[in-house]
């Protein structure tokens, strides 16, 4: 189990990679992380969700993604409570206090998975959530001692050198387990490492001296990271603003409180002839060749913060100057002229008006549709691929103009004069034939050399060679198998 010394400090590629580099040696290798907070899901083969993060774990092991892999997913859909998702399916809402209160009693769900993953695979890399050394959350824990211990599992430590005090992140979180916990510690892993390696050494013999632990390896900080989905929202915070260049075009994205499956910009972000620039709260959109509405987990909550923020403003006068815009699930639904949540499903019960750009209206209801998809966009025939992860029904004039046929059926809305669009599907940019059709129509070309798909295959390749190269994985195997 990987553990680490706080959130973003790089588990989840780690995971990733060790997953591809020993299913290479021939191993079956399977994926786990017991508790995941994130809005960032994926729907897996049996109409399930599970994080991102497992699903690219998942990839990485060449095996398809399971409801056992994240049994359970918290999505954060307002301040101070979010949606529980166990094995896959959603079963309420809880608060904060409330979900410690009930996690010993999800701690035999997440033990029954483990065990479904650990009866088809020669080794589970399991995934830690936050930091073990938050001894206030200690008691009931599963995400990562709690679970260590209950599954009688070694940990290895992982501490993030880029965001500094490495030294003391190890030796603070050696020294904030108890014994017992303690003694399930094998090793550290240091992450990030950028520069002369040598000028580590000195810190490799306080870390021994201090917490008696052996290093698996000092890694190099991978710049491939950012081609792969990121796990959760705090990548957007380094997300830098950019500027068209001569021959791009713009795509502006308002950053919604609650942006979800935000890696729907990845592909538009890797084009050259793309300038994908994402704003924050505070600032006005910019003038732009597309305005894009990312899905969103809390639909109304993020409706009213882009009102407070001017930016429907902004949407209605780009709209006013011929600009498109395209909505995807949440940001689809926010186009229509109204949104209701008389169960209050995604917060309190209420509803409000849309932006008015297309001529439909959404009922959130508590069916939830998770389900692969694949068909055509109807305006090119181009083929389109992903998945739908949405409440909710969507009806009005509009959508006799329907953007997508999915699985033999219609999706989405256009209107009239073709401009404004909106689906439900995502994950619609990962595929080439539809993303260069896509550009096609806004004036660029894209980058005919750009195989995504591949691309996130290769970067994998990538990072298991840099793991090979730096990890020691012979250890790390032994540590394993010594269980």
């Amino acid at each position: 189990m990987l553990q680490g010394t706080g959130s973003d400090v790089g588990k989840s590629l780690l995971v990733a990679g060790l997953g591809r580099a020993l299913t290479r040696r021939g191993l079956r290798v399977r994926p786990f992380k017991p508790q995941n907070m994130s809005n960032n899901a994926a729907v897996t083969a049996d109409g399930g969700e599970i994080g991102r993060a497992q699903a690219l774990q998942a990839r990485a092991c060449g095996v398809k993604p399971s409801v056992h892999m994240n049994p359970v997913l918290l999505k954060p859909q307002q301040e101070t409570a979010a949606q529980l998702v166990v094995a896959g399916r959603v079963v309420g809402t809880a608060t904060a206090r409330d979900y410690h209160a009930l996690k010993p009693r999800l701690l035999p769900e997440i033990l029954a998975s483990f065990a479904r993953m650990a009866e088809d695979a020669d080794i589970v890399l399991i995934e830690g959530a936050g930091s073990p050394a938050e001894v206030n959350l200690r008691a009931g824990d599963v995400a990562n001692m709690g679970f260590a211990e209950a599954a009688d599992v070694p940990v290895v430590l992982v501490g993030d050198i880029e965001r500094g005090g490495v030294i003391a992140s190890l030796c603070g979180t050696h020294a904030l387990l108890d014994a017992s916990e303690r003694a399930r510690l094998r090793g550290y892993i240091v992450n990030k490492f950028r520069g002369d390696i040598r000028l580590f050494d000195g810190a490799l013999e306080t870390l021994r001296d201090r917490t008696g632990l052996p290093c698996l390896g000092v890694v190099p900080f991978f710049p491939g990271a950012r081609q792969l989905p990121a796990e959760d929202g705090v990548v957007l915070d380094h997300w830098s603003r950019v500027r068209p260049a001569p021959g791009q075009v713009r795509v502006v994205v308002p950053r919604l409180p609650r942006i979800a499956n935000f890696d729907d910009l990845d592909p538009l972000a890797a084009e050259p002839g793309v300038a994908l620039d994402l704003v924050s709260r505070g600032e006005p959109l910019p003038l732009a060749d597309l305005v894009l509405l990312p899905g969103s987990k809390a639909t109304l909550t993020d409706l009213a913060a882009l009102r407070a923020e001017g930016w429907d403003i902004d949407i209605i006068a780009h709209r006013r100057r011929g600009g498109s815009v395209l909505g995807i699930c949440g940001g689809y639904q926010m186009l229509g002229r109204r949104i209701a949540d008389p169960d209050g499903i995604e917060g309190p019960p209420g509803e409000a008006p849309g932006l008015g750009l297309l001529d439909v209206d959404t009922v959130l209801t508590a069916e939830k549709t998770l389900i692969e998809a694949d068909g055509v966009e109807l305006a090119t025939g181009a083929v389109v691929r992903g998945y739908e992860m949405h409440v909710g029904r969507t009806t009005g004039s509009d959508t006799a103009r329907p953007m997508l046929r999915l699985n033999g059926r219609e999706d989405g809305a256009v209107s009239v004069d073709g401009r404004v669009a909106g689906c439900h599907l995502h994950g619609l940019f990962a595929g080439d034939i539809f993303r260069h059709a896509f550009l096609d129509r806004l004036g660029v070309a894209s980058d005919p050399s750009l195989d995504y798909e591949r691309r996130v295959e290769d970067t994998l390749d990538a990072l298991a060679q840099h793991l090979e190269a730096h990890l020691d994985i012979a250890l790390l195997l032994g540590i394993a198998r010594a269980r």
